[in-house]
């Protein structure tokens, strides 16, 4: 319930959704002679206007990715974990071939990195995140990539299960059976590393944050990319990871709000 009650507040306060229904609410109520809904209206606009033409959502999102750094890998990897999102199964059952969306850079990460360490296990971890479903799961389309890359079927261990970050630490776990001293890397978006090592601290599985799929590097120009969409996109996707450490503290499932790398 709670991973549907989730996305459905983030529905009404995704900053995309919430700017544009106030822009028109206010258009409306001026439209009817109240002076508060051109106030609005203005508001709205000017906010829109403000985030267009500076990158808002990429200074939100720096603070994220920055939290943790890219590791010094170890010697010896005993298993990879590596978190759905990214892939595109509407295009996989179209086409008949793996792909993959602007999230994508996590799967070149786990051909890479299961290449590197042949001894360690592979966990892929995301069934169907979609509250109105998918057509397959993220687990046959990585199934498929696993397979075209010619890794030996053995080695992929795939949860087909989690819906949510949550869902994917706590699955992890019971799949991988993680024992001490093992290493296991955490492969995700470097923006989604901050909640995602918080749920897999909390159902005390230690991993090696492995982050992904940067947005935020360099120094990002107001003039970068002047269009609407992909600065309210990009706003969008920084609110839904800072709202979603909220959402996870307050039900319980990270002990931190901001979790970081241990002292």
């Amino acid at each position: 319930m709670s991973w549907v009650l989730g996305k459905l507040v983030f529905l009404l306060l995704r900053p995309s959704n919430l700017l544009l229904l106030l822009a028109l609410l206010g258009l409306v109520l001026a439209w009817r002679g109240r002076r508060t809904g051109l106030r609005l209206a203005t508001v709205a606009i000017a906010t829109i206007a403000l985030v267009t033409l500076l990158p808002v959502g990429l200074w939100l999102t720096r603070p994220l990715e920055t939290r943790f750094p890219q590791p010094a890998l170890p010697e010896r990897v005993d298993g990879i974990v590596v978190l759905g999102g990214g892939t595109a199964p509407h295009l996989f059952v179209a086409n008949g071939r793996p792909d993959f969306d602007d999230a994508g850079d996590r799967y070149l990460a786990m051909i890479e990195l299961a290449r590197r360490f042949p001894e360690a296990k592979v966990l892929f971890t995301g069934g169907i995140g979609e509250i109105d479903g998918a057509p397959v799961a993220e687990t046959d389309v990585v199934a498929a990539l696993w397979a075209r890359h010619g890794l030996p079927p053995e080695r992929l261990l795939l949860d087909r299960e989690a819906r949510n970050t949550m869902e994917n630490a706590e699955n992890a776990v019971a799949l991988a059976r993680p024992r001490p001293g093992e290493t296991w890397l955490l492969v995700t978006s470097a923006k989604h590393l901050p909640r995602s090592v918080g749920c897999f601290r909390a159902v005390g599985f230690e991993t090696v944050p492995f982050p992904v799929d940067y947005r935020s590097g360099g120094s990002p120009s107001p003039l970068d990319d002047l269009r609407v969409s992909e600065r309210l996109y990009e706003l969008d996707e920084a609110i839904y990871e800072w709202y979603g450490l909220l959402y996870y503290r307050l039900l319980g499932h990270t002990h931190e709000l901001f979790p970081g790398p241990r002292p």
